[in-house]
C-alpha cells in the first residue's frame, strides 16, 4: 500500500507505532550502555533526588500550586560542605595565638563543641571563625568527651547555617560522609561501621573536633583523635542538655 493512500487516522496510528518502537529501542540501548559503563557513571545517573515543593502563585486567586523540582545530589553535597566549612572554628588562647583545637560552631546554642583537652586549651579562650573574625568564649562543661564553650550574650557571631543532629541509631554503614581538613580542604569518605556504641569512617587527615556531615547536611558527629573514629552527634546533644540535678 502506498503511504500517500493512507487516511489521516491511519497516518496518526502509524506515527504512534513508530514512536513507540523508537522509544523501546532507545531504552534498550540506554540500559545496555549503563551496564557496560564504569560504576562512577551509573552512580552519577542514579544519584538524583526528587523533591516536591509548594509555590504560591502570585495571582489574584491566591492559589497554591505544587511543582516537582529535581535536585542533584551533587548540589546537596556542595551546600552541606559549604555549611560545614562556615561552622568550623579554631580555639586559641588569644586572637594572635596558635590554634589549640578545632571545634564546631553551634549557632542555635551560641556555643562551640570540641574534643580538645580543656586543661591544655584553657577555660577562657578566643574562638576564630571561618570568616576571619573572632570572639571570646568560656568553658561550660564536658559530657561524653565533648567540651562545650559558650559566648557572652553580647558577643557578635557570624551568621551560619543551622543543622540537625543525626542520632547514632540512624547512621548506616556505607553512607557518604564529609569533613573539613586542617588546610580547609574537603575530605570525603563513607561510614565503615555503625552501631549505637561506635561509629567508624574512612575519613583521614581530619582534625579531632571537626564536624562530620552527610549529604543532606546533618551532623553525624565530630571526628575523633584516632583516624576514622567518630564521636556521635548524640554526645553533642548530651553536652547541650542541662546538667542533671545533683
Amino acid at each position: 500500500m502506498n503511504i500517500e493512500e493512507l487516511s489521516k487516522s491511519q497516518l496518526l496510528l502509524l506515527t504512534l507505532l513508530v514512536n513507540f518502537v523508537v522509544a523501546i529501542a532507545t531504552s534498550i540501548v540506554t540500559v545496555s550502555l549503563l551496564q557496560e559503563a564504569p560504576p562512577i557513571i551509573t552512580q552519577t545517573v542514579n544519584r538524583i533526588v526528587e523533591r516536591t515543593v509548594e509555590t504560591i502563585v502570585p495571582d489574584n486567586s491566591g492559589a497554591v500550586t505544587e511543582r516537582t523540582v529535581i535536585v542533584k545530589e551533587e548540589d546537596l553535597v556542595i551546600s552541606a560542605v559549604a555549611a560545614a566549612q562556615s561552622r568550623t572554628v579554631l580555639l586559641k588562647k588569644d586572637a594572635d595565638g596558635a590554634a589549640l583545637a578545632t571545634g564546631a560552631l553551634l549557632p542555635r546554642s551560641r556555643g562551640v563543641a570540641t574534643l580538645g583537652d580543656v586543661a591544655q586549651i584553657g577555660e577562657q579562650i578566643t574562638v576564630a571563625f571561618a570568616d576571619g573574625t573572632n570572639a571570646p568564649a568560656s568553658y561550660v562543661r564536658t559530657v561524653g568527651g565533648v567540651a562545650l564553650y559558650s559566648f557572652a550574650a553580647d558577643a557578635k557571631l557570624p551568621t551560619v547555617p543551622t543543622f540537625a543532629l543525626m542520632p547514632a541509631k540512624n547512621v548506616r554503614a556505607g553512607q557518604s560522609v564529609f569533613a573539613i581538613a586542617a588546610d580547609k580542604s574537603v575530605v570525603t569518605g563513607i561510614v565503615s561501621f555503625a552501631s549505637a556504641d561506635r561509629i567508624a569512617t574512612t575519613l583521614t587527615a581530619v582534625p579531632a573536633g571537626s564536624q562530620v556531615v552527610n549529604a543532606a547536611g546533618d551532623v553525624i558527629g565530630l571526628a575523633g583523635a584516632a583516624v576514622g573514629s567518630l564521636v556521635s552527634a548524640d554526645a553533642i546533644g548530651d553536652v547541650l542538655a542541662e546538667p542533671a540535678a545533683q
